[in-house]
């Protein structure tokens, strides 16, 4: 039976001893892990943790980037019942302090010495947190704190307690069953604390096998893991469905080389939010800018080919022989050399979720022969709930439900799903677990959506931020006229010189934005135009970079105008923040999705300013800087008005 994250480990060993299973670059050199050698790892990780006290049930959490060792950590807990419990690296010490209480955890695996100093921090609040243990030693060498030791010396223990009980980690193995808990995931607490979504082997393993024969995966894949391993989708590609295809998974050096890995790695399958690719397209039009006059007139003489041939020959629609045969050529001179520098040369498959993503950029990579689809799913649904089929990818859509998954509308137009990918609970919070989880199986999304004509699944918005705009003088055209701030915040975000949004509307007469410049994107803008500034907040404030910003609402609004339904959500007024929202400032989720709320909240006297017709607003603002330190900003931003259109008519 393969029917658990431990069995399929084995089945792999005994099927593919010598096949790879995981690589690893380490001072700029790929180190392979067979299948055989990670069992082994975690025959060693599973007896050392057993020996240690961990028992079937606990939870152990695990902090790090994507490392050989941690996968084999978590793999070893489940081995022997455990539960893993994967937090975000980049977090704030004071951030694990509910987790850790939550799931009463005992037992943390970290990477490295900035993951040790967190868990020191957050031992002080949580005493029962009483061993840890590191992978990478640098900088510990000389740390004499009790229940720390290294997971070099765990694996040492883990030996020679598996020579002394021979059997010892199939017997463990043979003890675990399919509807055991394998994993649990914190959610990003938008609006309180995370709840621990609790997840099965069988739910897990089911949605990543309906994944993969929806794409018909197999072993021949190549994956690169550089995104969070907190965050389930990382976790479903690079663990679940790893463990269900038996594909190979590449753990980049750090951070700062994942394009340089990207490049030599060439994956085949590929996942990413859209703020990724939005970050590497916004790389090729700088570096594009920089070339030469005759590149730069070869780039935009093809990419306007590719836009207007590419998607139609991706799904798989007849064009023009001539327009075929120079798509060839382009392919030859443009598209192909592209696709090399993106590390995109062998992808077959690639995915993008977690947020919208913008028309352009999606024809962008799908024009230069990259097959990139959207998914929607959740931490509740493993993932995997719509998928789009090949030749069926469309930028305003999600896809459509897959093997096993079941969707319906409620009244109030959220998306309800049952599939076998649901989770088991909410951990310790019967009352939330109730609010999502109906007696008739139906999860309960909170997200508004609905089918569209072909079969595809389109979001509007979260259900509880869909709201209703209101006249002035109680009444007018826009009373009761729907606004829906996700939706025009992503449209804001296509942009590329747009990072973040936060639109305001609720209840209110008009809606205003709070925005956030990409630094990069109007930096290059700006020098390209010789205009000099000091940092961001200076850069934001510039009256022309208010007018780039100021061109990019009207469009918004223009293309709102011609939707009669969200025709009332145009944006009449707007300001450039003075300082990028940050989650260390508690602005956003770990996953980078804005805390609405909160937000309007702690900039309350700029909301009222918008609103109160003020032409500028001095703030003042608290912020955190990498190191630890707190710190404050201060500026006086201005405020701008921004054309607004008549609603488009519909033709009867």
């Amino acid at each position: 039976m393969t029917d658990t994250f431990p069995r399929l480990l084995l089945a792999h060993a005994k099927q593919r001893p010598d096949a790879p299973a995981l690589r690893e670059k380490e001072y700029g050199i790929w180190q392979t892990w067979t299948w055989l050698h990670l069992s082994e790892q975690v025959r060693a990780l599973a007896s050392g943790l057993a020996e240690a006290g961990l028992q079937s049930g606990q939870h152990i959490i695990v902090v790090g980037d994507n490392r050989p060792r941690l996968y084999a950590t978590m793999l070893a807990a489940q081995a022997i019942g455990a539960i893993p419990v994967p937090l975000y690296q980049d977090a704030v010490a004071a951030e694990f302090v509910f987790p850790v209480t939550n799931a009463e955890v005992a037992f943390a695996v970290v990477e490295d010495q900035e993951q040790v100093d967190k868990m020191l921090e957050v031992r002080e609040q949580c005493p029962a947190l009483t061993r840890i243990w590191f992978d990478d030693p640098r900088g510990l060498r000389k740390y004499d704190e009790p229940g720390l030791d290294s997971l070099d010396n765990l694996v040492a223990a883990g030996q020679a307690h598996a020579k002394s009980h021979p059997g010892f980690l199939e017997a463990a193995i043979d003890k675990t069953r399919t509807a055991d808990v394998a994993a649990m995931f914190f959610t990003s607490g938008t609006t309180g604390n995370p709840k621990g979504v609790v997840h099965t082997h069988a739910s897990l393993i089911d949605r990543a096998g309906a994944g993969a024969r929806f794409d018909k995966l197999s072993s021949a894949e190549e994956v690169l893991a550089y995104l969070p391993p907190a965050w389930i989708g990382q976790n479903c590609f690079s663990y679940a469905q790893w463990l269900v295809c038996g594909y190979v998974v590449n753990c980049p050096e750090s951070g700062a080389t994942v394009t340089i890995d990207l490049k030599e790695i060439g994956p085949t399958y590929y996942f990413a939010p859209p703020r990724v690719f939005e970050g590497l397209l916004t790389s090729v039009m700088i570096r594009m800018e920089d070339a030469s006059a005759i590149k730069r007139g070869l780039f935009h003489h093809y990419m306007a080919l590719a836009r207007r041939v590419g998607p139609a020959l991706m799904d798989g629609k007849s064009v023009s022989a001539l327009d075929r045969l120079n798509y060839r050529l382009g392919d030859l001179l443009v598209y192909g050399p592209l696709r090399n520098t993106l590390g995109f040369s062998r992808v077959r498959v690639a995915y993008t979720a977690g947020e919208a993503i913008g028309p352009d950029l999606f024809t962008f990579y799908r024009s230069i022969g990259i097959n990139l689809k959207q998914l929607y799913g959740s931490t509740e649904t493993a993932v995997f709930v719509c998928l789009q089929p090949d030749h069926e990818a469309r930028a305003d859509t999600v896809g459509v439900p897959i093997e096993g998954v079941q969707i319906k509308l409620a009244d109030n137009g959220e998306i309800l799903v049952k599939s076998g990918g649901l989770l088991k609970e909410y951990y310790k919070n019967p009352a939330a677990t109730a609010e999502v989880l109906g007696a008739d199986g139906w999860y309960h999304t909170s997200d508004a959506g609905f089918i569209d004509a072909h079969g595809h699944l389109k979001i509007i918005d979260r259900v509880k931020d869909v709201g209703r705009l209101l006249a002035k003088d109680g009444g007018g055209p826009n009373d009761g006229a729907l606004f829906a701030p996700k939706y025009v915040e992503n449209k804001l975000k296509f942009f590329p010189y747009i990072k973040e949004a936060v639109a305001f509307g609720d209840g209110r007469e008009k809606v205003c934005a709070f925005v956030n410049i990409d630094v990069e994107a109007v930096g290059n803008w700006a020098e390209k135009r010789n205009l000099p500034y000091a940092g961001y907040a200076d850069l934001a404030q510039k009256p022309e970079v208010y007018e780039l910003i100021r061109q990019c609402v009207e469009q918004v609004n223009a293309d709102l105008a011609q939707d009669d339904k969200l025709a009332g959500s145009q944006i009449s007024r707007f300001l450039v923040l003075h300082k990028e929202l940050d989650a260390d400032d508690g602005e956003m989720t770990r996953t980078r999705k804005v805390k609405r709320g909160f937000i309007n909240d702690k900039y309350q006297v700029l909301v009222e300013a918008l609103y109160g017709g003020k032409s500028e607003q001095y703030i003042e603002t608290v912020v955190k800087f990498e190191d630890g330190r707190s710190g404050s900003v201060s500026a006086t931003l201005k405020i701008a008005d921004a054309k607004t259109y008549p609603a488009a008519r519909r033709a009867a």
